[in-house]
């Protein structure tokens, strides 16, 4: 553990009220049926400040009545609200979105304080939110398919697309409202109506979300219970009466979920983890590179699946482009949310968090990784480890293999193309990946060689609300964001007439 507990020199902006503002907290109870019921056993779990390790507030810890009560509240709620027309689901989306952007300040404010994430990373999550449902109002009345015809003599087909039933959704700690929205915005868009288990360590801005829009939603079709993956996600994906359960989370979280839902053949929709390869050719505008990883690899403290974690660069510009990469991340500024704008970095969500990531940087250093800046904790209360870049880390080494989900990049070498491409693609995860070049045609064959649901050309960690997201092989499957998602959370069925006379 001593090992484990090694600091680094460096300073953590402290905040002078002692944490970040947070406005008024949530009811920490679940949310079933339009309003915040008390959970059936009175068992709670305590919500912790990563900043401060001090206690916030304590929720509900929901059992699987829990989630049959949420359940049967949906499945009720769910005839009605599939049988509204586009036009009136529009609306309420609409509504939702003004509603989140009259509270905005006070939902950052909240995640920051819930997570400890900088306020311009809190901020921008809370805008994100609101463009999502604005994407979607628009997007579900604008729905294409193959156009109503005579495909077979004397017969008209036609497609309808219509709404799944109860979705479950099951999401992540590192951005709890965001994430939360990338689910519920599409699911209700579709027609759907919705149970969701937020992480038991970041559920306030989801439950914050459902006190601010319980006038706007009929009752049932969005409801919220929270508790353990191993009770309530588990549950969920499960139940007999959830068509579909959606998950972001860890690969082993997603595992779990496919394994449970396989007994009763409901749809899966998985975000799993990411360990995107950042492929540096030799022609590459090196600064910008570095001065674009400064932000694509450290934005949330590295916890963010598609972070630009793990640099494959040429041989002949690693060391110049080691040393830009390093300037840039010794200049980040760590500090809790509160302590200004100017704070970067702030802290990891949990003590075993921080431990695990911490034990990376033990291992890496114990296999010869050179540590080029960071590499430690920061000392002081709280959960901070200093943002790190790793040097000639050899191929093959623990560090470029396995999530670490913290501020880490890791920097190693290629002398070909083929070799660039083999590397970047043997990791078991396919969610994101960049190309750094100035050849046009080379980054458009990179695009094509690289395994991930998102490739960025000179750019990283840049998304679009109209874009979709998601990933390959131990990444996932099914997308969030774009039209995509909405085909993702609804069926098609087909319609054939016979018209022969």
């Amino acid at each position: 553990m001593d090992s484990i507990l090694t600091t680094v020199s460096g300073n953590v902006l402290r905040a002078k009220d002692g944490g970040a503002g947070g406005g008024d907290l949530p009811p920490g109870r679940h949310f079933i049926s339009g309003a915040f019921v008390a959970e059936s056993d009175g068992a709670s779990v305590s919500v912790v400040d990563p900043c401060t390790e001090a206690e916030i507030c304590k929720v509900a810890q929901g059992t699987a009545e829990d989630v049959d009560t949420a359940v049967a509240a949906a499945r009720a709620a769910a005839p009605a609200w599939g049988a509204t027309l586009p036009k009136e689901r529009a609306e309420v989306l609409l509504a939702i979105a003004d509603r989140l952007g009259e509270h905005a300040q006070a939902l950052a404010d909240l995640e920051s304080l819930n997570t400890g994430k900088p306020q311009a990373v809190a901020e921008d999550d809370v805008a994100s939110a609101i463009d999502s449902f604005r994407f979607m109002a628009g997007a579900l009345r604008a729905t294409t398919s193959l156009a109503a015809g005579e495909y077979a003599r004397d017969h008209v087909s036609l497609i309808l697309r219509e709404p799944l039933g109860v979705v479950g959704a099951v999401t992540p700690w590192n951005y709890p409202l965001l994430m939360g929205v990338w689910k519920i915005a599409p699911i209700l868009a579709a027609g759907n109506t919705l149970v969701l288990k937020p992480s038991e360590q970041t559920p306030l801005t989801t439950l914050k979300f459902a006190e601010l829009t319980a006038d706007l939603l009929p009752a049932g079709v969005f409801n919220v219970v929270t508790g353990p993956g191993s009770v309530v996600g588990t549950r969920l994906a499960e139940h007999p009466d959830v068509a579909m359960i959606a998950l972001t989370g860890s690969v082993n979280s997603g595992r779990s979920v496919a394994r449970a839902a396989a007994e009763t053949v409901k749809r899966v929709h998985l975000e799993l983890g990411g360990k995107a390869p950042v492929v540096v050719f030799a022609d590459a505008d090196l600064t910008a590179a570095a001065k674009s990883l400064r932000t694509a690899g450290y934005w949330n403290s590295g916890q963010e699946c598609g972070a630009a974690c793990r640099v494959l660069v040429h041989e002949s510009v690693a060391e110049e482009f080691t040393s830009l990469l390093a300037a840039e991340v010794a200049d980040l500024v760590v500090g809790e949310p509160g302590a200004g704008p100017e704070v970067e970095i702030g802290p990891l969500i949990s003590r075993g968090h921080y431990e695990r990531v911490l034990a990376h940087l033990e291992r890496a250093k114990a296999d010869g990784v050179r540590v080029a800046v960071g590499g430690g904790a920061l000392q002081g209360p709280g959960y901070f480890v200093a943002p790190t870049v790793l040097a000639d880390v050899p191929a093959g080494a623990a560090c470029t293999q396995e999530e670490i989900f913290g501020p880490v990049v890791t920097v190693e070498t290629f002398t070909g193309e083929q070799e660039a491409f083999d590397r970047a693609n043997e990791v078991p995860f396919g969610l994101a990946a960049s190309v750094w070049t100035r050849n046009a045609q080379l980054s458009h064959d990179a695009a094509a060689r690289l395994e991930a649901g998102t490739v960025w050309v000179n750019a990283h960690l840049v998304l679009a609300t109209e874009m979709p997201w998601g990933g390959f092989k131990g990444s996932g499957y099914g997308r969030d964001l774009s039209t995509y998602a909405l085909d993702d959370y609804s069926r098609t069925k087909h319609v054939m007439h016979n018209k022969e006379r």
